[in-house]
């Protein structure tokens, strides 16, 4: 429909009228996120003339049709002013029964306070979504916000939400996440002011049809029941994501360190679940580690403290249940073709690094499943289909980030014993590792480990006189190409390649280097012509 039209009547015409017209627009655009440059003026003067049109006393379903007609607007960036201005914001506000009577100057209510018919809960769904793209897209619509106290309104709604229908209690904490990402100066006030990651959590309880069995426990889920269904799914999803923007770098008092270990097993439930598809299972746990990275790491313990449950008399009665699904996840992402291993992967192996570190048992667990006594070492340790095979070959991957997070995890689950981490990778895939670390004379990290020595199996002792250290495995035997060679010709050999460095390193090419006693490297004359460096017992790193 010719928008020129539609502007000339939508100001002159009755309800009735202006239902029919943007019903139209509506059916016309509602796929349309693209928009023509050369309409951006009329675009404009269309948001102006549907928000003027709001503010009259309009039936729930012809304000229905305006915010239909709005949001499809909302998604060109380039005719967001009239949205964020103060009364455009105000009206979006009200219509989402997030502006109080004061501030919206008549008498509409909030949604917490009266039930909601089924239409005026669409229209307060619209509004929502609007607010969403606003709010997204433009500062001022943010600013806007913050001076309507509409994170108060918003904590005050979701604690209704036990009566709500989905959209309603979806797109209001679409809207708390984005406005947790994109101002962080409200985190605190949620925090501290709404108390709004305890709201959260019972948000997810109740989504998660969480029930409990102990202080940090709650009941197995059923592995005959139907899997989450994708409306509970999409909730939690939207719910751990305003967790996560709430719980980065919150550090608390005692009862935020409860609140901690009740949201730790509020992910070790969701965790055990499965939702209709893979894919989404595999999304609502991602959502789950990077909530579970955020909270202090001495927390994580109630990932495997289930008394009720029980666990493993191997691993001092420890459930691994959950450890096993985070492992499960891990090699799913290691396995992604063309996935974005920086936001994909480093996550779970920062979680996994972490809580082997600081708990034991978690260790032990892992390395059983990463790391087992080795047998087989005729191949290179990067090659093969094993989650060891897979993580040194990510050793040398060309992203900093996905490499040392790799190495890192290893190396831990190695207790931080160089010896021990040659042994599973090879030196030449650690030695990026032992250079940050300043290890490559050998010896272990700062973080002590329990005195449990790891057995060798008899296969690798009787190889490992053979092994070359730099490949990590027994190679065949090469011949010698300066077997046949004379005297002379060795010479004339040797010569050549010093000849040849001594070039490269004139012109800079390349620069000889040296292992320090301490393990660094430093340049190679520095390293024969100097005296030992005294360590100084401060780490470089």
């Amino acid at each position: 429909m010719d928008l020129d039209h539609i502007l000339s009547q939508l100001e002159c015409v009755n309800e009735e009228e202006i239902d029919r017209l943007l019903q139209q627009y509506n059916r016309e655009n509602c796929s349309t996120f693209v928009f023509e440059p050369k309409e951006e003026s009329k675009r404009r003067k269309l948001c102006q003339s549907a928000l003027a049109v709001m503010d009259r006393k309009l039936q729930p379903g012809c304000q229905k049709t305006c915010l239909e007609t709005l949001r499809i607007l909302s998604r060109d960036k380039l005719i967001l002013q009239p949205f964020a201005s103060k009364e455009g914001m105000l009206t979006l506000g009200k219509m989402a029964r997030l502006v109080s009577e004061q501030e919206g100057g008549d008498d509409q209510k909030s949604s917490g306070e009266n039930a909601l018919s089924d239409v005026e809960s669409k229209v307060v769904v619209e509004a929502l979504k609007c607010l969403c793209n606003v709010v997204f897209n433009s500062p001022a619509a943010q600013q806007a916000c913050v001076d309507m106290r509409v994170v108060h309104s918003l904590c005050t709604n979701l604690r209704s939400v036990r009566t709500w229908q989905h959209d309603l209690g979806l797109f209001s904490l679409r809207l708390l996440f984005l406005l947790s990402a994109l101002r962080p100066d409200l985190r605190e006030v949620l925090r501290s002011e709404y108390n709004a990651v305890r709201l959260l959590t019972d948000v997810l309880e109740h989504t998660l049809d969480v029930h409990w069995a102990g202080s940090y426990e709650t009941t197995c889920p059923d592995p005959q029941a139907p899997p989450l269904p994708a409306e509970s799914n999409e909730r939690a999803m939207e719910a751990l994501k305003a967790l996560f923007n709430l719980t980065l770098s919150c550090t608390g008092s005692e009862e935020d360190y409860h609140q901690f270990r009740v949201i730790a097993a509020v992910m070790r439930h969701l965790l055990m679940l499965k939702t209709e598809t893979e894919e989404k299972t595999e999304e609502v746990h991602s959502h789950a580690v990077n909530l579970l990275n955020n909270l202090p790491v001495s927390c994580l313990d109630v990932l495997i403290d289930v008394p009720i449950l029980g666990g493993d008399e191997n691993y001092g009665g420890k459930n691994m249940d959950a450890v096993q699904k985070l492992l499960d996840f891990m090699e799913k992402r290691v396995d992604k073709q063309g996935s974005n291993y920086k936001e994909g992967l480093t996550p779970v192996l920062s979680l996994l690094t972490e809580s082997s570190r600081q708990h034991r048992e978690i260790r032990r667990y892992i390395k059983a499943q990463v790391l087992p006594p080795l047998k087989d070492v005729k191949m290179r340790p990067e090659i093969g289909t094993t989650l060891r095979n897979k993580l040194v070959r990510l050793m040398t991957h060309v992203d900093t980030g996905v490499k040392q997070c790799s190495a890192e995890f290893l190396f831990v689950l190695c207790k931080e014993s160089v010896e021990n981490l040659l042994k599973y990778t090879g030196y030449g895939n650690a030695a990026g590792l032992l250079v940050a670390r300043g290890l490559l004379a050998g010896g272990r990290g700062e973080t002590q480990y329990s005195d449990d020595e790891d057995s060798d199996t008899e296969e690798y002792k009787s190889a490992k006189p053979f092994i070359n250290p730099i490949t990590g495995h027994v190679e065949e035997p090469m011949p010698n190409p300066m077997e046949e060679m004379t005297e002379e010709q060795k010479e004339y050999e040797a010569e050549k390649l010093v000849t040849m460095f001594d070039k490269l390193s004139r012109q800079n090419l390349i620069r000889p280097m040296g292992v320090r006693p301490d393990g660094t490297l430093a340049p190679l004359e520095e390293t024969l012509c100097n005296p030992p460096v005294q360590d100084s017992g401060s780490d470089s790193d």
